[in-house]
């Protein structure tokens, strides 16, 4: 019978550099499916503290009028990368999409390099305070060539080449332009509500509470939330504390976990086409863009 470690000592015997997207594979969908999907979760919701990506997502009406639709989308185009490749054709769409969406609107270069960068920084931090077992050098490494490898498909400039150097430019990224923006804390509600409806009515509210007290101080104070009491922070996380130590007491995965079948993805009953995700703007339709209106990094990558 495989033991706990088994899987960790067989990517520590893959090159990061060659075997990244095997690395990543491993480590997300086997190892840590429900905690990747959160930390991602958490990554997205870091963006909308930056005024212009907040904004802009505001503007659109995607997260604020169809959220759990843009939820399934972004899930599911990033999901199909992980679970086919960057050289299939799955892989090949889901790139397509994510640019011909990205490259209707102005969003600059340092913003979407700084999404990528929360991507890879988000999970090794949220695996350090809640996962059964830390990233090791290997995943890190794997990590950053996996992003590295995305983000040059999206023709983003100047990507960060280690999981140290994203790390610093996400930091400082956030230092320099966390604020407060209608629009985002729009954004940010909408996302709450969304993560409560998943539940039945009455926990909502506790779902929200616990989602505010895994916030850092950072975020609260940009939403402006009111920062979450010790009692609240306290048995939000001790709980995520206790569900990793009984995870490590599990036998691993035997079969690999994709985000398309989290219970989360409720827009697709019927079954979905990459193809068809994502959005399709339109001008003169609110929330779309000016025609021929794009990022100057934006070029067109598959």
């Amino acid at each position: 019978m495989a033991k706990r470690y088994d899987r960790l000592k067989e990517i520590q015997r893959l090159d990061p550099e060659r075997d990244f997207l095997e690395i990543y594979r491993l480590t997300v969908t086997y190892e840590f499916p429900w905690d990747i999907t959160r930390a991602l979760e958490l990554a997205l919701y870091r963006t909308y503290a930056v005024p212009s990506i907040g904004r802009l997502l505001d503007e659109t009406a995607e997260l604020t009028e169809r959220t759990q639709k843009r939820y399934d989308d972004t899930a599911l185009l990033l999901d199909a990368v992980v679970e086919h490749g960057f050289d299939t054709e799955e892989g090949r769409t889901a790139v397509r999409r994510i640019n011909q969406m990205h490259r209707s609107y102005a969003i600059s270069n340092d913003d979407m390099r700084y999404v990528l960068c929360t991507f890879v920084v988000t999970p090794k931090r949220w695996l350090d305070s809640f996962g059964w077992r830390r990233l090791c050098d290997h995943e890190l490494r794997a990590f950053a060539a996996y992003y590295r490898t995305l983000g040059a498909r999206m023709g983003i400039k100047d990507v960060p080449q280690t999981y140290e150097d994203f790390e610093r430019v996400l930091d400082a990224y956030e230092h320099e332009h966390f604020g407060w923006d209608e629009g985002g804390r729009r954004v940010s509600d909408a996302t709450l509500a969304l993560m409560g409806s998943w539940y039945p009515a009455p926990l909502a509210p506790v779902v929200r509470g616990a989602s505010l007290a895994l916030l850092d101080d950072s975020l609260l104070r940009t939403f402006r939330y009111r920062r979450p009491g010790p009692v609240a922070r306290g048995l939000t996380r001790g709980a995520l504390r206790i569900r990793a130590r009984a995870v490590r007491l599990l036998p691993p995965r035997r079969r690999p976990h994709y985000a398309r079948q989290n219970p989360e993805i409720k827009g697709y009953p019927d079954g979905y086409k990459i193809a068809a995700l994502g959005t399709f703007p339109t001008p003169g339709v609110r929330g779309c863009p000016i025609p021929g209106h794009r990022g100057p990094s934006q070029a067109p990558v598959e």
